[in-house]
């Protein structure tokens, strides 16, 4: 039973005996009235209260329902099923127009971050640019910089970046925005393994390797200034670890003798053949 917004609930029904006392339908159903008394308008509406519809009469009840409907939206029309045709060959997938999240690796002086701006400044399709690095100095009183030595703390922070770039990105590909993320990953090292960026990003990541010789990364690293400038030894042993990249399936863009645009074409490439034949990681 239903009651008007507002109007007191019927007192309950005690076994055995009718409706309780001093209680009237019509006092609580502003729509429906009884005859009680001369005093009582058959026809009288509450102000406030729209005129309840007329009774559907036999001809609404013959009326048969449009055909092809259901509700308000038309079905389409039914028609003969064709032939199927032979499945064409798949397109060659191109990969400046499509959205995708990508990951760089390499150590410090690969040349990953010019590489994946320039990237992400030249496609056709809106594109972002995340960097690891610049998501940790996010974090300026209480820094904990892994140069001074790798403990909980700058592992924590790590963590913490790592998955606020993976917020980020998911974001960005969720509105139609491809990602280009980068960081120096290390094959021996599942704390700052590929596992925490597929669980952050997703399965759909794309990583590529960028590795030029230990010269190149020397002198590359020569240029920086501040927390981004490492020792020759740190870059020489990080160069090291990185080469364990090499039969892991991933593939590697040795870019010691390309400038930043050949790096981003042959990126592009890479990923053309990643698109058609993900990787497996």
């Amino acid at each position: 039973m239903q009651h008007a917004v507002g109007s007191p609930l019927p007192p309950p029904h005690q076994p055995g005996h009718g409706p309780a006392a001093g209680w009237s339908p019509a006092a609580h159903h502003p729509g429906q009235h009884q005859q009680q008394g001369p005093s009582a308008p058959p026809h009288a509406q509450p102000t406030g209260y729209p005129a309840p519809p007329p009774p559907a009469g036999p001809q609404h009840a013959s009326m048969p329902p449009p055909p092809d409907t259901t509700g308000h939206v038309t079905l389409p029309p039914g028609g003969p099923v064709g032939i199927p045709s032979a499945p064409q060959a798949p397109a060659t997938p191109d990969p400046t127009v499509t959205t995708l999240a990508v990951l760089l690796i390499g150590p410090a002086g690969a040349g990953k971050t010019s590489v994946a701006k320039y990237w992400a400044d030249h496609r056709r399709v809106p594109t972002a640019h995340i960097s690891l690095d610049d998501v940790r100095e996010w974090v300026r009183s209480g820094f904990a910089d892994p140069q001074t030595g790798w403990n909980d703390n700058s592992e924590a922070q790590y963590r913490l970046a790592r998955r606020t770039c993976g917020f980020a990105a998911r974001n960005f590909l969720a509105n139609g925005i491809s990602c280009v993320l980068d960081d120096a990953v290390f094959p021996d090292r599942p704390v700052v393994g590929l596992g925490g960026w597929k669980r952050h990003v997703g399965p759909g990541l794309l990583p590529v390797v960028l590795l030029p010789g230990l010269d190149v990364v020397l002198e590359r690293n020569a240029e920086r200034s501040g927390n981004r400038r490492l020792s020759d030894e740190e870059v020489a042993r990080i160069h090291g670890r990185m080469a364990g990249w090499y039969g892991s399936g991933l593939p590697i863009i040795d870019n010691s003798q390309l400038d930043v645009p050949e790096t981003a074409r042959i990126l592009d490439d890479v990923l053309t053949r990643a698109i058609a034949s993900p990787p497996k990681w």
